[in-house]
């Protein structure tokens, strides 16, 4: 089941700059999505419209199964969110802080006191749970948002830049507690510019650029875009001699020394990989080397970086194909001025704001 479903989601706010441009996708229940993406690309905008803080301008989106409106309070009592650099009241500590968001969420004394002092462990936060949090580091202050984001148990969690500000340390136990999360079933929405994040706890990546979702699937079909028909092999023994040899003997190939030990090996898209591979490997069995491991060359990061760069050369083409988006958007579905784009209003209930 998918718990997140969009189709044509667009945000274009009132000085006509495009934030979303038809969205569509859909994220699996139970797994953890990572929306990657260039500053200035829609990310956090995503999130705040999948949470329901926001009015689209246009398209569809649906969060566990049903519209996800401003009035739909119900269903954000199922999320947890992390804003970007969220705002707290600095003159509170993070045991009154916890207290306070549980409260907000009608949670009783009996289970909210012992959830804050799990979150409170869990979060390493024990130490510094009595300080001011205007006191605390900004690793502190993301780690408390991401203990305030699950203090109602939710069954979705939205991170914007979960990491921003933590040591590696921080972000190893942090990286571990997402697992642990969609281990037991939560699904987890993550924004972050931070690739080897993505690549080490994501199932599935979405990549906005200039509003436009321009890849979506799982991590493993991204890393295929980068370098197909690409291996790195971990060998040991005489790797020079034996490349002279190959270079020679089997045509279609290139080869890159990336280590002491590994070479990358390009082979050409016309040729038969199966039979050139096994030209190599016989190559280097000839000579006495040893093939220790060998494993697709493509990486998160190398595929982000052609997917961004295939998309600005489809832009020019793409820029009339927007421009006439917008002016039928704007036409059929900008909101009257007495319509609220975001929760926003001193008189909207305490379910609409949590």
């Amino acid at each position: 089941m998918d718990v997140v479903e969009t189709h044509d989601l667009t945000k274009i706010y009132d000085t006509r700059q495009i934030a979303l441009n038809s969205v569509t996708l859909s994220i699996p229940s139970g797994c953890i999505f990572g929306l990657i993406g260039p500053n200035g690309a829609g990310k956090s905008t995503a999130l705040r419209l999948i949470m329901g803080l926001q009015r689209p301008t246009a398209g569809v989106i649906k969060v566990f199964g049903e519209p996800m409106t401003l009035a739909t309070g119900y269903l954000r009592r199922r999320i947890g969110f992390l804003s970007q650099g969220g705002n707290f009241p600095t003159d509170m500590t993070p045991i009154t802080y916890l207290d306070l968001v549980g409260k907000l969420f009608g949670i009783s004394s009996s289970i909210r006191k012992p959830r804050l002092s799990a979150l409170l462990h869990a979060m390493d936060l024990l130490q510094a749970s009595s300080q001011r949090i205007d006191h605390l580091s900004s690793g502190q202050r993301t780690r408390l948002g991401i203990a305030a984001a699950l203090m109602n148990d939710p069954d979705m969690l939205l991170l914007d830049e979960p990491t921003i500000g933590l040591d590696p340390e921080g972000r190893h136990y942090t990286l571990d507690l997402f697992e642990e999360l969609r281990n037991k079933g939560k699904t987890i929405i993550l924004s972050t510019h931070i690739l080897p994040d993505a690549d080490q706890t994501c199932d599935y990546v979405g990549i906005l650029n200039h509003g436009k979702l321009v890849f979506t699937g799982t991590v493993k079909e991204m890393k295929q875009l980068s370098l197909d028909n690409t291996v790195d092999m971990m060998i040991e023994g005489e790797v020079e001699q034996a490349l002279q040899t190959i270079s020679v003997e089997v045509r279609g190939i290139k080869f890159e020394r990336m280590g002491a030990n590994t070479v990358r090996v390009a082979f050409d898209h016309d040729g038969e990989f199966t039979a050139v591979l096994s030209q190599v490997l016989d190559a280097f069995s000839r000579h006495g080397v040893i093939l220790k491991s060998i494993q697709p060359a493509g990486n998160l990061e190398d595929a982000f970086l052609k997917t961004l760069a295939e998309d600005r050369r489809r832009g020019f083409a793409r820029a009339f194909e927007t421009e006439d988006a917008i002016d039928q958007v704007l036409d059929k579905t900008t909101p009257s001025e007495d319509e609220p784009d975001a929760v926003t209003s001193d008189k909207a209930s305490t379910d609409e704001v949590v």
